[in-house]
């Protein structure tokens, strides 16, 4: 966020995510390879950590937008893109760990012995589709979702304020989706009416 907005928690986060980070990057210092319970909770921590201190800026920004004084254009549309594109990236980071046990239990445990899934997937509905489609299906390739595709569902879910291909399956995972696309469905509101005042002076 520019200087403005929330300077002491912006460096708290900075300093608590970096103290979360150091023990997790010690444990996998390349890949993702090893998990314990305390790495899990780091990890999801770590996330909730951004999605949190992101939904405070975007609290900020709220009001920066709705308030009298908000004739610094510029300012507010620079920040209005860093705490969606920091929504994008926070919610892609907990819907990572959180679905079918986080990353290293998908990448390490057979698909039989994951936890449920949270999202489906088109991957996971393709096994009877024509033979070049099902190829890439879960059930014949043993295809599991990657940090791109949940980047990739975070931002159509921010940018549709709904599911698109990616689908909620359990409370937690519907609670989440919900959060981001109402977060980015009130940027845009503000940004249009913010735009529509300014056009009117």
């Amino acid at each position: 966020m520019p200087t403005a907005f929330l300077e002491g928690v912006r460096y708290a986060v900075v300093i608590v995510g970096l103290g979360l980070l150091i023990p997790l990057v010690v444990l996998n210092p390349r890949r993702l390879t090893r998990q314990t319970r305390w790495s899990r909770y780091l990890s999801v921590g770590q996330a909730l950590l951004l999605v949190a201190a992101n939904e405070a800026a975007l609290v900020q920004l709220v009001i920066a937008l709705a308030g009298p004084n908000n004739t610094d254009g510029p300012n507010l549309l620079l920040a209005t893109l860093q705490v969606w594109v920091t929504n994008v990236i926070a919610f892609a980071l907990v819907y990572w760990e959180l679905d079918r046990g986080g990353p290293v239990s998908r990448r390490h445990t057979t698909r039989q012995e994951l936890p449920q899934a949270d999202f489906r997937f088109p991957q996971d509905e393709d096994h009877d589709a024509v033979k070049e489609v099902a190829a890439r299906s879960s059930a014949k390739s043993g295809w599991t979702a990657s940090f791109i595709d949940y980047v990739y569902f975070s931002l159509s879910n921010s940018m549709a304020f709904s599911p698109t291909d990616t689908m909620p399956l359990s409370a937690r995972a519907k609670s989440l989706m919900g959060l981001e696309a109402f977060g980015g469905f009130v940027l845009l509101a503000l940004v249009i009416a913010h735009a529509v005042s300014l056009l009117g002076q």
